[in-house]
């Protein structure tokens, strides 16, 4: 008897991760510093000292961690590519060792029978190209388009799916507004600039891979879906701005060329006038969207909190994460029909979703149970279902993380992994949740209701 959540025959199961969070060796084989490294070495900008130095290894252990896919039964795997381990100044000489590593890796999944799905930029930009203004310079949009040009060239003969970057809004937010993530800015003036370039730089390296790609290209916004405190029109007002400063500064210029009109409320005297043909730039035909989603935001009226005039609510009685993210499923449904309806019925994939819980000691060679990121993967994989029955046009999902890693400026306390990473031996160990996954796999979705 066929189960309700069976899915569609064709539907793309992965798990992701991302290059500074996992790989270590950041400097190895001619690599070139990212602003992460630095970040990471600056006193006091990361929880407890720790550094991706070493990470999870990945760069040495990456045979291993495809073993760990394989036993997952993953149909793809998607990744992130040190830029600057490519290109060591971000323009100009390849390093072929830095370049060899992702062709190995891309090989070895291939071998393996899983897709790679490689994303071009994680945040981890070249420390060189910021020393030249970073993603406040204009010209970075002609540099991100010859690094991308780079990597179309050396494996888009291997690889069927690239992503140009990933959360936008994180490194504008994090990076150029709140100084919490690299590069650590604090500057309101600066955060639209880096907006537009990141966006303009999407759009290069999309024109790119149309002159020399020949399979799929998109782009990754992180969405998290705002509801209003109350029906007061202050409060309403406050959710449309801190929406549309969300989820559509960077998806809109992407998809509908144009920005929100509440960013100019929102970034006062500090929002520019673009050039129209910017526009022309940042608006080009995408296959695929992906759609990150961890939770939601319950928004009320704040005057004090700036620039935005609008703070989330805690919702209590309700489970959160050990980031501080309340588990609601239902925001997942509402992100991707809403996505649809705005921006019309563009391929779909829920490129990341997991969650973050305390994993207790576990002895040699068994499981460690994780009951609550299991009932988190369960969730969540029913409303992406029930977006798919919604009429939603989604060909796929990635679980966040295939294993604990670096998360980026809270250190390794903080872990989304499938598999248990003991950092001191670099031993990996499954959760209970993997093994849920692995099933969800192997029965195309059916096992989601057992």
């Amino acid at each position: 008897m066929t189960r309700r959540y069976r899915f569609p025959d064709g539907f793309l199961w992965g798990a992701a991760t991302s290059a500074y969070q996992i790989e270590g060796s950041p400097l190895a084989d001619g690599a070139g510093p990212s602003i992460w490294q630095r970040f990471a070495h600056t006193p006091g900008m990361m929880a407890d000292g720790d550094t991706g130095d070493v990470a999870c290894d990945h760069y040495r252990r990456y045979r291993d961690d495809v073993q760990l896919m394989r036993a997952l039964g993953l149909k793809s795997y998607r990744f992130s590519v040190n830029w600057s381990r490519v290109l060591p100044e971000g323009t100009g000489r390849i390093n072929p060792k830095g370049l060899d590593f992702y062709a190995r890796l891309v090989d070895e999944l291939l071998e393996h029978g899983i897709t790679p799905n490689i994303t071009l930029f994680h945040w981890d930009l070249p420390a060189a190209l910021d020393d030249r203004g970073g993603w406040l310079n204009r010209d970075i949009a002609h540099w991100f388009a010859d690094y991308a040009e780079t990597m179309f060239k050396a494996l888009d003969d291997r690889v069927p799916y690239w992503s140009t970057l990933n959360e936008p809004w994180v490194v504008v937010d994090g990076g150029y507004l709140h100084g919490t993530l690299a590069p650590g800015h604090r500057n309101l003036y600066e955060a639209p600039l880096a907006t537009h370039n990141l966006m303009r730089a999407s759009g290069a390296a999309i024109q790119a891979y149309r002159a020399h790609g020949r399979n799929q290209i998109g782009v990754v916004f992180n969405i998290e879906p705002k509801y209003a405190a109350s029906d007061r029109e202050e409060d309403l007002a406050a959710t449309r701005r801190a929406h549309a400063y969300m989820n559509q500064q960077f998806a809109d210029p992407a998809l509908l060329g144009s920005y929100p009109p509440e960013l100019a409320e929102v970034y006062g005297d500090a929002w520019p006038d673009f050039p129209e043909e910017d526009f022309r730039l940042t608006r080009q035909p995408v296959d695929f969207v992906g759609i990150n989603y961890y939770t939601r935001a319950v928004v009320r009226h704040d005057a004090t909190a700036l620039p935005l005039r609008a703070a989330p609510v805690r919702q209590p009685q309700r489970t959160h994460t050990e980031t501080g993210w309340e588990v609601y499923a239902q925001g997942l449904v509402d992100t991707l029909t809403g996505f649809r309806e705005r921006y019309g019925d563009l391929p779909l994939y829920v490129t990341e979703n997991g969650s973050a819980f305390y994993d207790p000691p576990v002895a040699e060679g068994a499981v460690l149970e994780d009951p609550l990121r299991v009932d988190y993967l369960r969730k969540h994989l029913a409303a992406v279902h029930q977006a798919i029955e919604a009429g939603v046009n989604l060909k796929g999902y990635y679980a966040w993380s295939l294993m604990d890693n670096l998360e980026w400026s809270l250190g390794f306390a903080k872990r989304f992994g499938l598999y248990h990473v003991d950092f001191a031996t670099q031993k990996r160990t499954p959760k209970r949740s993997a093994m849920f996954y692995a099933s969800v796999i192997e029965s195309h979705g059916e096992a989601i209701d057992e």
